[in-house]
This record gives structure tokens, sequence and C-alpha cells, in this order.
């Protein structure tokens, strides 16, 4: 639609809503008292109590007689009826109870009817409505009718009564006069409404009528042009067609017919009414209270009619293209077409009505008396008895495939009639002599709702079953013997007879026109109660309803019913649930990742229960980034022919996918890509920036676009020219260069307003020698930014607030959230009568209430885990007319059956809170991908202008996520982050606080690995044995680090001991050096490295790292250069099935290596050991910290300390500068000789200050080392490891002097000052 016609269609709806706001205010001025001024006469009963209980005292108000009417007996079938005198338009009903009693009405219903006869009852909401009365006998219940009804008679039919009284009522009805011309069409006459002018081109249409008819065919109205344009409305099987063509082109391209249905049932002779709005192409078509919106098909907006439109039939020249046409046989009134009265014009003689052979201005009563029949009910006829004809017959509509249709007592067994899976089955069983059972059945799908006639005919040893009056389909059978009749036949049901099969099935439908021995029964006699008897039918009435028009089940599901509900046959349309609502496939390509899925072919669904249809896209998910690919029909290097005599040749590139379809995945990716290369000889593409294009393509919305691939929009380039390496410097793509080679010009189009590319036209392949090739790859789409779309609420006080929704009789909400709290409302919705509200509760617990009516339901579904544990959870809620569901991460549902009623209309709700408005607790957390009906909600452009809430939900990671150090991992918090410290081996709120202990003499720390305990050792490079249970695994690589502190040696350090003989050790020697061994079997001897640097058992904090993978170790030792050393190919790689980490001793049964026993395990490590940890594993965090659970168990007196091992801070020495370096024995020290030997004073001065250096030096030395020694096993302490020359002859020393950068933290508990 262009952007005018929109405008001007929205124009067309306002005024349509103004219209109904006009009727609006006009239907409340519609308040007229229309029972009160009647006399006593117009109101009758079915009985009354006594004298003064008549129904004429049922005036509201009123005390007169006994003050209000009361029946004879309290049950269902007594009615009040009042007789308005004409017809009326009713809005309102009123009641009381009967004046100064106990007798009121608690619940009742309401018919009407013209005539007194074929009463309808009140429907809303697609149900026979139930009215709330009273609770007391004084006070006024008023009902107002959502949808007014026009009649002349009104029934009141109590239902529930106060037990400890009567029935008793008093009334009002409100409303207004009501005057229509009718006229009666007898199936001959039509109206001719002749135009002014010979043609009529319309651009706007409004149709109105009201109709009646027991005819199920008819052409109410009907026009035409001879351009081909037409329109007409008609009923076909009781449903009405309105058919529309506003022309199609000459060759069949263009096809402009269009035909909508609605409504059914509509020969049940009751006033329906009809009208049609057109504007252009859009058209509104209400039936009753039903509205469908459409749009025409093809491309024109006029109506182009000639000479006439008749309504009631088609005119003698359409009559031969009609193909048998019915002309409509019933009442119509209210006729109007563009502002002219059309009935008015009739009664006045203006139009043409000499096809109509007695125009009447009235509408006939009818003659039929339907039997409305439910579950629990039966007519009893009688007929003649011991005769030797049995003849019935009946016509009757149901949906109920079985059901009982008569029954009757033979003389010597019983006849049967009723319906067997929408067949009319007939049994009859014979017991005299012998048992004898027969069967015969006629007819199919007779359970439509639709009138069908069966004639049952006995007589003379033979039956026959005759199904709508067709004799050619008639089913005979023999019988054996005479059969004598019993007289008795009950309709419906036959609930006397106890071995009866008819049990099972009564019948529930309508039935008219009952003959029995070819008699017509008189059902008014019945009713009377002369003849017969009934229970629980409802007589003069068919009260048979259409649960599938209008057809809820949704997305081109099949609707099926019977009499109590209908079902939805969803397969093969995409969705699922009892309305067809909900898809079956996830959003996008993004959501199929996030859900587990990798790489391959998927059906996604944008908009979920919208209006966009699935369809099958390609995911690449190998990436980070997932990628959506839209195929289409175009072959790579397809050869550009078949100019047209402009020389251009146009190329179509199709997608097998609707605009919207490739509209959905664009609009909300990230970024889109298409593949074009153009290859070329004696071919130009797109001539110079300034210049005329060749060659141009066209992309979305049938926009034209002169740049290629590489380039962008409004830029007349090739990729070449915007990187100026094309072949001809003076052009801008390669195939400007006009050569007799083949060149190509290709690349990405990027910009994906404009994608995808649905045709290319080139321009320049008529010349002699003149070639191309065309490619156009796939439309490729990044992201899905519809699935992120997020908002951060950091106050409970805080929401979103967005503008009133639109509920249909079908609701979807569907929405991720994440929170640490365990209350929180996510999001509620307040109408004028209508709310929903969706919560957690307690953590685990969510609820989704909403109101039908006056009652309040509530769904709740509980998670096994805990849901305030800040990972995202799925919420999908859904309401319609069958049932509501909750659904909680795919998994958790729960199910409620609707009421009969319940959700059946259109709810307005007049705001949307995501958050809580109504001071309730509201969320803290993250909510994102917040989709209602199908349209999904920009939390993030909301939350840009909204206090307390922030866009996106990423917080405060992406920028100050690095401030969690050690391998510590950000979390999201909502008004910051925190770091998670738990897989390192660190504390604090950024993982830097050193966890480290004391170990005195003896002390050991060991930690297990066992089954499903603990971290994980399994890296990349780890794999599950198999083997004594998942704890355990199988190393190809590892890492070990850790910090320690010590003046003894030797000691072991860390031992990692494992199931068999595998092992890997690091201990101090006797000399205070370092040594690593490994034994990972297939060597007699363990491998060793040997650290020969310097006595590191000298106080000081030493950091240690220990990285395998498979053969390699690296070995970083505090500052010194990384060292690489390789276990020989004789080792095996894998550290089979590790057992236990060892920290300060071993204590391991088994065989062990008798070297660290004998040697390193005694007395054990003394001194500070803190950071270890090896792979994810952090043993002497979990031994220390009380709150964590893990198999750890200490031995000894194990002191919590920090132990200063901070982190380097410097870089370690290149190994040229490194003293300890073996290659640096040799090393030229940089200073200047020359300069120093130049000045003998100078060098003097030198010497002396040395000297006095070296004794201060030596002086602080020894201050060290004493206090250190004094104070070496209290407390703890924080230093830096020194970084300075290790040349010097005191490492404190050196730390102080050649550090400037060291800085000392000192626990409270000790305080060491250097002078």
């Amino acid at each position: 639609m262009s952007r005018l016609s929109a405008v001007l269609w929205l124009q067309f709806v306002s005024s349509i809503i103004n219209t109904s706001s006009a009727a609006s205010s006009a239907s409340r001025r519609c308040e007229d008292s229309l029972a009160t001024p009647l006399p006593y006469s117009s109101f009758t009963s079915s009985s009354i109590f006594a004298g003064g209980y008549g129904a004429g005292y049922a005036k509201l108000n009123r005390n007169q007689g006994a003050g209000g009417w009361s029946p004879l007996d309290s049950d269902r079938y007594q009615w009040l009826q009042v007789d308005l005198g004409s017809r009326k338009q009713v809005v309102a009903i009123a009641t009381q109870g009967r004046y100064s009693s106990s007798d009121w009405t608690k619940r009742y219903r309401l018919l009407y009817s013209d005539t007194q006869k074929n009463w309808r009852p009140y429907f809303q909401d697609g149900n026979i409505w139930t009215f709330e009365g009273n609770v007391d006998s004084e006070n006024v219940v008023r009902q107002d009718l959502k949808h007014p009804i026009l009649a002349r008679y009104i029934r009141f039919i109590p239902l529930h009564w106060n037990k400890e009284g009567r029935i008793g009522v008093r009334l009002e009805v409100y409303g207004c006069s009501y005057w229509a011309d009718v006229i009666s069409f007898d199936g001959q006459g039509i109206v001719s409404y002749r135009f002014r002018s010979k043609k009529m081109k319309l651009v706007k249409d409004v149709i109105s009528l009201r109709f009646r008819t027991m005819a199920r065919d008819g052409v109410l109205l009907h026009g035409e042009g001879q351009q081909g344009d037409y329109i007409s409305l008609e009923l076909h099987r009781a449903r009405l067609q309105l058919s529309i063509n506003l022309g199609s082109s000459q060759y069949g391209s263009i096809k402009g017919h269009t035909a909508v249905t609605s409504g059914s049932l509509l020969d049940d002779d009751h006033w329906h009414s009809v009208v049609i709005e057109r504007y252009r192409r859009n058209v509104n078509f209400s039936l009753d209270q039903h509205t469908q919106q459409f749009r025409t098909n093809g491309e024109f907006d006029h109506l182009d009619l000639d000479y006439e439109i008749s309504f009631g039939g088609l005119p003698v020249s359409a009559k031969q293209s009609s193909g048998g046409k019915e002309n409509f046989v019933g009442c119509m009134e209210g006729i109007t077409y563009n502002g002219d009265n059309i009935t008015s014009l009739v009664r006045r003689k203006k139009l043409d009505t000499t096809s109509f052979r007695n125009l009447t201005f009235s509408c006939a009563e009818s003659n039929s008396f339907p039997v409305f029949f439910n579950s629990t009910s039966f007519l009893r006829l009688p007929g003649q008895s011991d005769s030797d004809t049995l003849s019935v017959s009946l016509s009757f509509r149901t949906w109920n495939p079985n059901g009982l249709l008569m029954f009757t007592r033979l003389v010597d067994g019983w006849v049967e009639l009723g319906l067997v899976e929408g067949k009319v089955t007939v049994y009859m069983n014979v017991t005299q002599k012998k048992n004898t059972r027969i069967e015969i059945s006629s007819g199919s799908g007779l359970n439509d709702g639709q009138w069908h006639s069966v004639h049952l005919n006995a007589l003379e040893n033979h039956a026959m079953l005759t199904v709508d009056g067709d004799e050619a389909s008639t089913v005979r059978t023999a019988i054996p013997i005479q059969i004598q009749t019993g007289g008795a036949y009950y309709f419906g049901g036959y609930f006397l007879h106890t071995y009866s099969r008819s049990l099972q099935r009564s019948f529930q439908g309508c039935m008219q026109m009952i003959n029995i021995d070819d008699h017509l029964v008189d059902l008014r006699a019945v009713e009377q109660g002369l003849i017969g008897t009934f229970e629980n039918v409802s007589l003069d009435m068919c009260a048979i309803i259409d649960r599938c028009v209008p057809n809820h089940c949704e997305h081109g599901g099949q609707c099926s019913q019977t009499w109590d509900t209908f079902s939805c046959n969803c397969s093969g349309t995409g969705y699922t649930g009892a309305t067809c609502h909900t898809s079956l496939y996830q959003q996008s390509c993004e959501e199929y990742k996030h859900s587990g899925k990798s790489s391959g072919s998927y059906w996604i669904d944008p908009d979920g229960s919208g209006s966009i249809a699935p369809f099958r896209v390609s995911c690449d998910m190998t990436e980070d980034l997932v990628w959506t690919t839209l195929r289409n029909n175009l072959s790579p290097q397809t050869s550009v022919s078949g100019a047209d005599q402009d020389g251009k040749a146009a190329l179509h590139i199709t997608y097998n996918l609707t605009d919207e379809q490739i509209q959905s995945v664009t609009s909300r990716a990230e970024n889109c890509e298409q593949y074009v290369a153009y290859a070329c000889r004696v071919s130009r593409l797109l001539n110079s920036p300034d210049g005329v294009p060749f060659t141009w393509w066209v992309g979305r919305a049938n926009e034209r676009h002169s740049y290629w691939g590489g380039s962008g929009p409004g830029i007349q380039k090739c990729a070449c020219g915007i990187d100026h390496n094309c072949t001809d410097p003076k052009r801008f793509c390669n195939c400007d260069a006009d050569l007799r080679s083949w060149k190509e010009d290709s690349g990405l189009l990027v910009y994906k307003d404009h994608l995808p590319v649905t045709q290319v036209v080139v321009g320049d392949v008529n010349r002699a020698g003149s070639e191309a090739k065309l490619t156009v790859g796939p439309l490729r789409c990044q992201g899905d930014r519809d699935y992120w779309n997020a908002a951060s609420f950091s106050s409970p006080a805080s929401f979103l607030h967005f503008q009133s929704i639109h509920g249909e009789t079908s609701m979807d909400i569907s929405f991720y959230f994440k929170t640490s709290s365990t209350h929180g409302v996510f999001l509620e919705s307040l109408g004028t009568s209508s709310f929903l509200h969706i919560e957690l509760r307690g953590g685990s617990v969510v609820l989704f209430s909403f109101n039908v009516g006056s009652e309040r339901l509530e769904l709740s579904v509980r998670s096994a885990q805990s849901l305030n544990d800040d990972q995202w959870h799925r919420v999908e809620a859904e309401k319609n007319i069958k049932e509501a569901v909750l659904q909680l991460d795919g998994q958790f549902k729960e199910v409620r059956l609707m009421g009969q009623g319940h959700a059946g209309s259109t709810e307005f709700y007049r705001d949307l809170y995501v958050g809580a408005s109504s001071g309730q607790r509201g969320f803290l957390g993250c909510i994102r991908a917040l989709k209602i009906n199908g349209v999904v909600y920009d939390l993030e452009e909301r939350a840009k202008v909204t206090a307390g809430v922030n866009p996106s939900c990423q917080g405060h990671c992406n920028s100050f996520g690095m401030h969690c150090k050690n391998g510590g991992k950000c979390v999201e918090q909502y008004n910051g982050y925190s770091c998670d410290c738990s897989l390192t081996a660190y504390d604090g709120p950024f993982c830097t606080v050193d966890v480290g202990g004391y170990f005195e003499t003896g002390t050991l720390v060991r930690y297990d690995f066992l089954s499903d305990v603990g971290p994980s050792l399994l890296g990349d490079g780890g794999s599950s044995s198999g083997v004594g249970g998942p704890g355990e695994a199988n190393l190809t690589q590892e890492e070990l680090v850790f910090s320690f502190s010590t003046y003894s040696s030797p000691s072991i350090l860390v031992y990692i001991s494992s199931r068999t003989q595998d092992y890997m050790a690091v201990v101090l020697r006797h000399n205070g050096t370092l040594q690593i061994r490994y034994s990972l079997g297939g060597l007699t001897e363990p491998y060793t490295i040997d650290i020969d640097h310097r006595n590191l058992a000298n106080g000081q904090p030493h950091f240690v790292n220990i990285t395998r993978k498979m053969r390699e170790i690296q070995l970083q030792l505090d500052h010194y250069p990384l060292s690489t050393h390789t276990l020989p190919e004789a080792s095996d790689t894998h550290f089979n099935l590790v057992k236990s980490i060892f920290l300060g001793k071993v204590f391991e049964t088994g065989q062990i290596d008798p070297i660290l026993i004998e040697r390193y395990n005694t007395p054990g490590f003394v001194g500070c050991l803190s950071r270890v940890q090896l792979n994810s594993v952090a043993p002497l965090k979990a031994a220390l910290r009380l709150g964590l659970s893990a198999p750890v168990n200490t031995h000894g007196i194990l002191v919590p300390s920090n132990c200063g091992a901070s982190p380097l801070t410097i870089s370690p020495l290149a190994s040229a500068n490194d003293p300890w370096h073996i290659e640096a024995a040799g090393a030229v020290f940089p200073f200047k000789e020359e300069k120093a030997g130049s000045d003998g004073v100078n060098r003097n001065s030198a010497i002396i200050g040395g000297i006095i250096s070296m004794v201060i030096f030596t002086v602080l030395c020894i201050m060290v080392i004493v206090i250190r020694h004094m104070f070496r096993h209290k407390g703890s302490y924080h230093t830096n490891e020194a970084k300075g020359a290790e040349s010097a002859d005191c490492a404190d020393a050196a730390i102080i002097v050649n550090d400037p950068a060291f800085t000392e933290t000192i626990d409270e508990s000790k305080k060491e000052w250097f002078i």
C-alpha cells in the first residue's frame, strides 16, 4: 500500500470508529423503560403460584398483588414473558425479588422472538449466556446487554433461585422503539436499483441490510460491470459469502477475485445484520457482532459497475453465467446502498419491482417448531400400536457424530434410529422365535450442523431408509417376520429402558417436522401438555451453536466440533496448542544456538504467534557469530542474455520467501551482506560516477541502486574504485575498462536496508563480442537484536511503561529473565475490565494471574532449581478460549482448561508495565526478548528515557571486568559487578587477596579427587578415564601454581598422587634449591628438573608456575626467564587417574618413590604456602575456608597467612642481564672504565664511599636476618619478591637498594622496620 493509500485508509478506519462512537452514544440514549408502561395483559407466564402472584405484577419497584411473579412450581420449566407491543431495541434488563419475601432468582437466561415462536436465546461470547440475578428481594441488579437485541417478545427463564423460598421476580426492560421497512422475497422477485448514470466508478461503498431466512442458499445482492468487476453477497450452505473483484488484467497475470466467508447456521429464521464498508481495496465485512477486515486481491482500487445493483437475486442478464444460483427466499429490512434507503424507495414505488408476483412489506410467520435436546433430554410421543407398518420421519441438525434420534419398542423387539460416526443407522432387534438383529445405514458427514431429513419405513417384511429425500439412494433390507408396533416413540433419548445401548449416546441438537405414522406431530400440543411427555427439552427453539465460527483455530488450523466444544487440528501448520497459536520453532538461528543446536537447516518463526508463517533457513554457528543464510534461485556465473529492444537484460532473483519473511530477518539482524560478482568481456558495468550507469540492481521496496559490491550507497563505484586499484586507473570498475579479456568486479553489499537483491538489469551486452556472467550470492545476516533486547532494573521501584495492548481471544507473552532476588513482579497490565500479572515468588515459583469476567484465575509453576541464580530463565504464558498455559524453561508447565465463555472476547489492556507499578515489590534484575502476540517490545529504547532502568543487561563487566584478577570471573550485578573467585586460589572483592597458611612441623593438607565432588581437573587436554568415576582424570596437560617461603630444607612442597604409580612432586633439596620430579610411566627413574640458581630456603616468598602440555614442560620461577624442558620419548604423556594432592608432607598408602620419603618427607615442610592451584582446583583455599564443602583434610597446625606472595608487577629480567643465567658469567657490566680512571681523586673518593656503603649494607643485612629469625613463626605478612640484582650479597638489601618500586604491607601482629 502506498503512503497516501495508508493515510486514506486510516482516515476511513477513523470514520468507522467515529460512526461506532456515534452509534454507541445513540445506544446510551436508548434507555426507555419498556415494561413498566405495559398493561397487565402484556405479561404472561408458564404458571402462577396464586392469584396475587400473576405475571402482570412483575414490574420493577412495584408491590401490587403479592409483590411480583412466582410460578406454581419452582423448576427450570418456568418462564415469564413480556409482550413489548411491537419490535423494540432492548439494551438492558433489571431484576428484583418478590417484594418483602424470600423469593428471588439468582441466575436466569433470556429468550426473544418477534412472533412468540422460534425463540432465540441471548448469546454472548459464543455461548448461551447466563445472567447473574439477585441475592435478596429488594436490591435492583441491572445487566447491560453486550449486544442489543431487536424483538417484540422477551422471555425470562429462571435457572437458580433462593432455596429457602421460591422463584420470584420483578423486572424492567430498557431500550427504545425500532422501525424498519421490511420486504418479503419469494425467490422470484428482485429489487433493481438503477444508477443515475449507466456506469459507476466507485472508490467507496457502504452497504447494510438485515435478513431472515430458512433457506440455506440464495443471492442477497449482486452487481457487475462489463470490465469484469463485480460485487456479490450470497448464502451458501447457510454461510454468508462476500465476493468482490475490482478488476483483473487482460491476460490474467493479475487476479482480482476475492471471496470471504462469515457466519454459519444463518437459515435459523432469525434476523441477521450485515454491513459492508469498502474504501479502495480495504474492506470491513461485518455480520452480527463479528467484523472481518481484509484487502482485495489485485492492484485496482475502483469498483466499476454497469446500470444497476440488484437485491434478492440475480438480474436476468446475469442468470446465464451464474451457474444456476438461487434467488433469496426470506425477508430483508433496512437495506441501504451508499446512503440510499432501498426499502423506503421500494415502499414509495421508486424502484422496479415488476418481477415480484406478490410484493408484501411484512415477514410471514414460520410454521417450523424446532425441539432442542441436550444430553439428558427426551421426548415421548404416541403412535399406532399393533400396526404392521412403522413409519417415522424427522429433520435434525447436530455437531455430534453419534446420538439417538428415535427409539421404539415393538411387540417382539425394538427399533433404534440414530447417528453413528456421522451416518444414519437403523438397528432392528426382533425377538420372536429367534433373536434376529438387522442393521442398515445411509449418508455420511451428517453431523455438519445443517438440517438433514431422515425417513424410516418398515412394512411387509422389508425396511427402507431415506436420507435428505434422495429416493435414488434409499437403502432397503428384508425383515424375516412381520413387525408389530408398540405405540410409544422416544426421541433424543430413552432413559427408562436401562438395558438400551442409547444410554451412552443421547442426542444433542435440534429436531423438527417429526412425523409418526405419516402424520405431522403437533408439537404445540406437546408444549401445552395435550399429548406426549418430555424432560429437559426446550420447545420452539433451536439453540445450536457453531463453535468454529468465527474460527478460533489460528494459522490455518482445521476446526472440528461436537455439541459442547471444538478442537483444532494443527498438523502441517507449524504451530501447536489448543488453538494452533504457539509456534513450533525458535525465532532465529541465534536462539537455536543458545538452545544447544549446531549448524544446519532450520525452520524459524521470527514473530512467533504473529501472522508471518515459519520458513526454512540455513544457520551457520561455527564461529562466535551466528549467520542466517537465505538462498536464491540464481546459479553462480549465470550468463546474461535475452536483452530487450532497449538493450537491457533483466535477471530476476527469487528467494521462495515473502517480503515479510525476508524483512523479519533483516530488520532484527545486526548486519547483513550479499556477495555480487560481474564477470565481463567487452561489457561495461557502471560507467563514471557522474554518468548514467549501464547496470543497476533492485533491492528492498523495489528501489534502484547503482553501486556495486565493495562500495556503498551514493557511490557509483566498484570495490577497485574505492581501493584505487582498477584495471584502468581512469575508471572506477574493472569492467568499465571495456577490454576483450575477462575481468571481474565483485564484493559484498552490506547496507542491509537495501537488501536483498531481487533484480539485476544489465545494459551493455548487445555489442559485438560482449559477454557477461552474473553471480548473486545468498543473503547472509548476522545476529538477532530482538533476542538480546534487554533492560536492567536496578531499583525495585523502577518499571517500564508501554501504551495499551490489544488482546484477541488468544494472547501469548514470552520473555527471559535473570535475577538474584527471590521476589519481584515481571510485568502487569491493567485494563478497564481486564488485568494480567506475572511475578516471581519465593525464588522458585512463577505465577501467572488474570481475570475472566469477575473471576480471577492463577497458574503457578515451581522450578526444581532456584530461579534467583543470576542465570537466564524463560517464561512463556498463553491464554486462549480453550486453555491457559504457563511454561518455565521449556520443561515445567501448568495447563488450566477454560470454562465456556472464558476468554471468548477481545480484551483491551490500558497500560503495560514491565516491573511493578502498583506498589508491589518490583523486579530487580534483567528482562530481555519480551514478546507479546508476536510483537517484540523495545525495552532498550524505553529504558533510555526511564529512571532506574538501564538499557541492555551487560552491567559493568565490559568496562570493569579487567579488575577481576587471577582468573576471577566477572559476574553482572544490577548496580555494578562482582568477581567470582571460586575457581581461583584467591579471595577478596577482586580476587587479589592471597589465600595461604603457615605450616608447623608435621602439618599436611590432603585434597582428594572424588567422583562428582569439587571442581574437575579435566581441561582441554584431559580425558575421562572411564575407571573410578568422573572425579578422576587422565591428564595430558596441567598447570600447577603456588608460592612459598621457608627457612627449612629439605622438604616436600607439593605432591600429586594417582591410583597408578604416576606422580608429580616439587621438593626443596638439602641446599635449598628446587627440584621437580615427574613419573608418568615408561621410565625406570623419574624425570627430574633441577633449579640450581640459588638457595630458595631464604625466608623470602617465591613464586612457581609449572605448566605441562604433553611432553613439553614450562617452568616459571619468580622473575627469572621462562625455561622449557621436554620429557624423554620413552615417557608416557598421560598422568593417569589423578588421586590426591598433598601440601607440606606426604601421608599416602601404596607404593611411593622411596627417595621422596627418605630424603624430603621428614620432618616436613615448615613455612608458608599460598595461592596453590592445580588447574581449577585450589586445595589450600578449600582447607582454610570453612564454608566450602570439599574433600580436603588437614593434619597438624595450619595458621592462615598471606605469606607475602603478591603478583609480579615487573617483567622478568632478560637472560643477558640475569646474573644467575649461565651465559652471564662473562658479562661485561655497563660502566665506562675509561672515565673512572681519568681522575685519581674521583677514583679514590669512589673507593672510600663504596667501603662505607658496604659497611652500612652489611649491618642492615644482619639486622634483617635477626629480626626475621625471631618472628618467623608468628603472624603473617605481605611483601614483594625482590626484583633487583641477585648478585648483591644480601637479597633483602638488594630489594631495598635496587627496587625503588618495592612496597610492603605489614600485618598488625608484626612490623618490620628497615633503617
